[in-house]
């Protein structure tokens, strides 16, 4: 078969091939619903495809933007890349996810090639390791966003949570219920959300006047990240209270005190600094930091969006305020 053109269309429609393209470019303002609906129709008896590529040749744009997620696993980051995905698909843009895997070497490749493919703009959970690459994209002006993490020494648009102050409230909770052994699990602190949150561990105990024990501080990756808990609840004094730094950590916890015979809220309480899909299904009294996921991820693809069409603005930082629940 041969493949369907335009002009195929403007000649079943009955129109010109510049009213087509109008309407392939939802540019509907001196176009009736009459004749809207003869080029509708006139596409779908014909199995018309338009050419992306011959579009954004002219246009000078492809109407694909990139998503390069630390890591995919984490609830958190699926929730967030879902709000971009909803924004594009309603502003026609086509989104791709890519997950780095907290790998910065995975992560340069992934913006590369997508720099490669010419996409309009990229949204980016930085590993934090790849400064002068992100430098070059905005002393270039190239859209680029980034979500969760912040980038040190480089000044762009960026969208974070409270991850200090939340943190601090949490601890000062678990003081306020006169626990005094309170441990802090995280994976190794090596981006800004992690430090972040420690800081607020560091400072709720320095104002509640209690001393850090280096003991209840596991920072592990998560492949070691059990062993190193059971040793935790294994001391002869230990934690009545703990933090997990995410829903990763999180799960490794939880693991962890069940192989021990820990009973959460009779022999120890726990705070979880993560969005929790199920946590509306437990029991067991669990407190969750949780984060305006699909508020952070909209306007992470307004603020994109905004670079794209070439709005004039001074780039800018956005903290989202967390909840305690």
């Amino acid at each position: 078969m041969e493949k369907v053109t335009m002009a195929d269309v403007a000649k079943a429609a009955g129109v010109s091939k510049s009213t087509v393209s109008q309407f392939l470019n939802k540019r509907f303002e001196y176009m009736g619903e009459k004749t809207k609906q003869k080029i509708a129709e006139a596409i779908d008896t014909l199995g018309y495809q338009p050419n992306y590529i011959a579009r954004s040749l002219k246009q000078k744009r492809t109407s694909m933007v990139g998503i390069i997620v630390a890591n995919i696993m984490h609830y958190f980051s699926t929730e967030v890349s879902r709000a971009i995905e909803d924004f594009c698909h309603h502003h026609d843009l086509h989104a791709i996810v890519c997950n780095a895997d907290d790998d910065p070497e995975k992560e340069k490749k992934y913006i590369e090639m997508l720099r490669a493919k010419q996409v309009d703009g990229l949204i980016i959970f930085p590993t934090g390791q790849n400064n002068e690459l992100y430098e070059r994209l905005i002393n270039q002006d190239y859209p680029v966003v980034f979500v969760d993490r912040k980038v040190e020494n480089v000044r762009g648009f960026s969208i974070v949570t409270d991850n200090q102050d939340s943190t601090y409230k949490a601890i000062q909770q678990f003081v306020a219920q006169g626990h005094r052994n309170i441990a802090f699990a995280v994976q190794p602190l090596t981006v800004s959300t992690r430090k972040e949150r420690f800081q607020g561990y560091q400072k709720a105990l320095l104002d509640a006047g209690l001393e850090m024990n280096p003991e209840f501080i596991v920072e592990s990756d998560i492949s070691e990240m059990k062993a190193k808990l059971e040793r935790l609840f294994s001391m002869e004094d230990r934690p009545t209270a703990i933090f997990c730094g995410n829903d990763r950590v999180f799960l490794v916890a939880v693991e962890a005190l069940k192989d021990k015979g820990i009973k959460i809220g009779k022999d120890i309480e726990l705070v979880v600094f993560d969005n929790i899909p199920f946590a509306p299904l437990l029991e067991t009294p669990i407190t969750f930091i949780v984060q305006p996921a699909s508020e952070m991820g909209t306007k992470a693809a307004e603020l994109l969006f905004e670079q794209m069409n070439k709005v004039e603005r001074d780039p800018v930082e956005i903290v989202f305020q967390s909840k305690l629940m």
